[in-house]
């Protein structure tokens, strides 16, 4: 077999670069979405805050800053040909150390802990990244980093429901963690929905789920009917942005379904704060 190599220097500046784009540029299809949704916001405090939200994307492009002051947990996706390696070293030590220099040479703000219970001790790095490697047939490596705030993730939510609950138990469970989190996870959120697979299956494919380009429906009608009765369902509600009134809770629902036991229909829910921050680079 012809094989790829990848130098990791390579991988690690491309990291490191992807650290500073999703920290300072709001995606396009996201930023899309939010200026949609304030033109049809019919709430005035609601509508002022949309706009607020649009105009920080902006100011914080053009300046080259945050756009948030939580710049996140780095969650990276990424997908290796079989026909691929590096020249030294592994994919996730050179990640690891891309998300440091990132971090540290952006002047982004570190937040992660080095125990979670006892001494909590930050890091000063915001390493370690949490990194989801798969193999892939080729030779290229694919990367994708979502940083993810505190706020957003703190209101995600799993049950183990029972496959007697059917449709409206998967709708009711959705709909009520939404309206439940309120202004806490800085709405307009994207709602990543995974449902079926095992718990932890279901978890990485409801935050998977928040890196479809936003509003493109599922390619199974009868999910991409479900996620548009959330989405209007979740918009009655009355949260509204930043939870403090207007019909635009939300602006996407993406719904990742997957193969489960016949005993089970796990459903999770991953929230995404309105500064849904992702970047990718092809190496």
């Amino acid at each position: 077999m012809d094989i790829r190599m990848l130098s990791r220097d390579q991988v690690v500046s491309a990291v490191r670069n992807l650290c500073l784009e999703a920290a300072r540029y709001l995606p396009a299809d996201v930023l899309a979405r939010m200026e949609k949704y304030a033109h049809a916001e019919k709430n005035f405090r609601g509508r002022a805050i949309l706009e607020q939200c649009i105009e920080n994307a902006r100011i914080a492009a053009e300046k080259k800053l945050p756009i948030c002051q939580d710049t996140g947990f780095a969650v990276l996706f990424v997908e290796m040909g079989t026909a691929c390696c590096l020249d030294e070293g592994s994919v996730e030590e050179a990640c690891q150390e891309g998300v440091r220099r990132g971090y540290t040479e952006g002047y982004l703000r570190k937040s992660i802990v080095h125990d979670p219970l006892f001494d909590r001790v930050n890091t000063n790095d915001n390493t370690p990244a949490v990194i989801h490697l798969r193999s892939v047939p080729g030779k290229s490596l694919r990367i994708v980093l979502a940083p993810k705030g505190g706020g957003s993730e703190n209101m995600s939510r799993t049950a183990m429901l029972k496959p007697a609950d059917g449709v409206e138990g998967v709708r009711d469970f959705v709909f009520r963690t939404v309206v439940e989190a309120g202004g806490n996870p800085c709405p307009p959120t994207i709602v990543g929905v995974g449902l079926g697979g095992t718990l932890e299956q279901c978890c990485l494919m409801a935050k998977k789920s928040l890196l479809r380009p936003v509003g493109t429906p599922h390619e199974d009608p009868r999910y991409a009917r479900l996620e548009q009765e959330l989405l209007e369902q979740i918009n009655s509600s009355g949260v509204g942005p930043q939870g403090l009134g207007g019909r635009t809770t939300a602006l996407a629902v993406h719904i990742t379904p997957y193969p489960c036991h016949i005993a089970q229909l796990p459903v999770a829910v991953n929230l995404n704060c309105h500064a849904a921050r992702h970047a990718e680079v092809t190496l």
